[in-house]
């Protein structure tokens, strides 16, 4: 008598325990990722965006770096730091750069010199000038550039499993590899919707956050 396996739903219900930690690693992973990527990003874009010689040289940087395969630099990274979350986060951080890099230059260049201009007639210092004005009138697009950084950085997630990164990415991975095989259907299915489904959370957070914190005068209905 052949044993059929469970269906989906039996499946989740069978592994959940298993699921919901590696849907809490998922989530470190890119919280961890997004955090460091956000902060070096935006503070690449300050440092740069006057001078372009230097935006042409850190963008130009930043899309070679993009166009590197990604298992190619996730394995490259194994040799130095062996398995697990330091390749994956290493590799993901570098692939993170160029939305975020590149939406705070466009976004600080954008601001209107007279505007900084005003606000330095009325004896306002040049960081004083970047704090208030540039950065509250560039967030808009340098959000957008964190939006489409992060949902890069769920994409790519899912292949850090390769070097033993954490998150669903070994549940779509190792159904992938044994196709055909008992549970493998409902393992691949739990991966990809699973990373799917929470891609689609965080783009709506974004989205929040980003109404939340942008001026009331600089909201597009």
């Amino acid at each position: 008598m052949d044993i059929k396996p469970p269906n989906l739903w039996q499946f989740i219900n069978i592994q959940h325990s298993k699921i919901l930690s590696e849907v809490f690693a998922q989530c470190e992973l890119v919280l961890l990722v997004i955090a460091i990527v956000a902060l070096t990003g935006i503070l690449t874009g300050v440092l740069v965006h006057r001078h372009v010689a230097l935006v042409e040289a850190v963008t130009g940087f930043w899309s070679i770096v993009y166009t590197i395969p990604s298992l190619a630099m996730l394995v490259f990274f194994i040799g130095p730091f062996g398995l697990g979350w330091v390749p994956a986060v290493i590799a993901l951080v570098l692939y993170g750069q160029l939305p975020i890099v590149r939406n705070t230059i466009v976004g600080l260049r954008s601001v209107e010199p007279a505007i900084m201009e005003s606000a330095s007639a009325m004896g306002m210092k040049r960081f004083t000038v970047l704090r208030k004005v540039q950065l509250p009138l560039a967030w808009p697009v340098i959000i957008v550039g964190m939006r489409v950084s992060c949902m890069l950085i769920f994409g790519l997630s899912a292949i850090a499993s390769y070097v033993g990164g954490p998150g669903l990415g070994d549940y779509l991975f190792s159904g992938l590899s044994n196709l055909g095989s008992f549970n493998s259907m409902n393992q691949t299915l739990v991966g990809a919707f699973g990373i799917t489904l929470l891609a689609l959370i965080f783009d709506a957070l974004f989205v929040l956050v980003k109404k939340i914190t942008t001026a009331k005068g600089l909201r597009i209905a």
